[in-house]
């Protein structure tokens, strides 16, 4: 039968009408042919990562930022930079399953610590004061988190600076999301980029940003008090110059792709925008199916009855129906009763697929 996939997070692949033109002419620079290494990236490539944060009114020095292929390599570069053999990180729960992985092909043990629910996503700050131990060495945070699509606020940030400060432990702020908020709200952080308090790394890149994940451009930003500052720069360069990974062409390509930032991003935003809102309305009133509170991102978790499992659901969906969505374990929610679905889909695939998971909820 057709499958219906509502968990595709590729943008590639979800009918997006890319520039083709303008992306691909990018690639032809004749300064291509001239290999110019740099530990931390093109001074260029990373000025138009600077004028990517004063969007957001954010002043970022161009030497605090180091290019990666990826955020998922910017991830390595941290934990060997921080981390040795054994040592932990804090990681909120539920959140993308990939840092698990990351951590462990890096040597690195994760302890948890919980976002709880009342209507609200909360940084549960007795989960992570619980989990300290000596060879605890930062706390990481999505933000927005994936897949609940909660911001950090204000008023936890000064409690994770007092946590770090009194623990000697940095700030690992993953901000991929960032752009994809649903609506403006003053109590949240608005970046982590210019964060000085503790010694923060806030990682991002075009992947999320632009929708352009196969191009491989990241960064991280590293701040804090400026003794801390130097020697953790200082560190991190010895590593990036070991590896060198970010290709030439990518980075001269980097700020004309930037100039397409608008029209690629507000094409994303305006898909996840028309999902959210079906789902919404075909989830009121009397719904078996309610969708939990999301401020951003590309991802919208359903709570549904615990007459199945998670995964009997998901097998049932697939099975009876073609619709493929993703069980809440896959994001370690303690307990069943949620699936996780991608606001990304075509619109009229996501609305008939939503439709069908409603309809056989209701009939269980």
């Amino acid at each position: 039968m057709p499958i219906m996939d509502l968990t595709e997070s590729n943008p590639t692949r979800c009918g997006f009408d890319y520039p083709q033109v303008e992306i691909l002419e990018a690639l032809s620079n004749p300064e291509n042919l001239l290999y110019q290494p740099d530990p931390k990236g093109l001074l260029k490539t990373r000025i138009a990562v600077t004028d990517y944060y004063s969007v957001y009114n954010i002043e970022v020095n161009p030497q605090n930022i180091f290019l990666t292929s990826s955020t998922s390599e910017a991830y390595t570069f941290i934990f060997r930079l921080l981390m040795n053999v054994g040592d932990e990180i804090l990681v909120p729960k539920p959140s993308y399953p990939l840092i698990e992985y990351l951590a462990q092909i890096n040597d690195v043990d994760i302890k948890y610590y919980h976002i709880l629910y009342d209507g609200e996503w909360h940084i549960d700050f007795e989960s992570i004061k619980k989990n300290i131990l000596k060879n605890t060495k930062a706390i990481l945070l999505i933000h927005p988190n994936n897949p609940t699509g909660s911001y950090i606020k204000k008023e936890e940030y000064k409690t994770l600076v007092e946590i770090c400060a009194s623990h000697n432990l940095a700030l690992i702020a993953d901000e991929v999301f960032l752009d994809y908020s649903f609506y403006e709200d003053d109590s949240r952080v608005n970046s982590f980029a210019d964060k000085k308090d503790v010694l923060t790394f806030s990682v991002s890149g075009i992947s999320k940003i632009l929708g352009l994940p196969q191009m491989k451009l990241a960064w991280i930003v590293v701040s804090g008090e400026e003794e801390v500052w130097r020697e953790a720069s200082s560190r991190l360069e010895v590593i990036t110059d070991s590896y060198l990974s970010v290709s030439t062409p990518i980075q001269n390509a980097a700020q004309s792709w930037f100039d397409l930032r608008e029209k690629l991003n507000r094409e994303i935003r305006d898909r996840v925008k028309i999902n959210f809102e079906f789902l919404i309305d075909r989830t009121r009133n009397d719904s078996p199916v309610k969708v939990l509170n999301v401020e951003g991102g590309w991802n919208a978790i359903l709570k549904i009855p615990q007459t199945k499992s998670d995964e009997e659901w998901v097998e049932y969906f697939l099975t009876n129906h073609g619709v493929v969505v993703q069980p809440g374990y896959f994001y370690d929610f303690d307990r069943d009763g949620f699936i996780v679905v991608s606001l990304l889909s075509d619109p009229m695939l996501f609305q008939k697929g939503i439709n069908i998971i409603v309809k056989e909820i209701m009939a269980s």
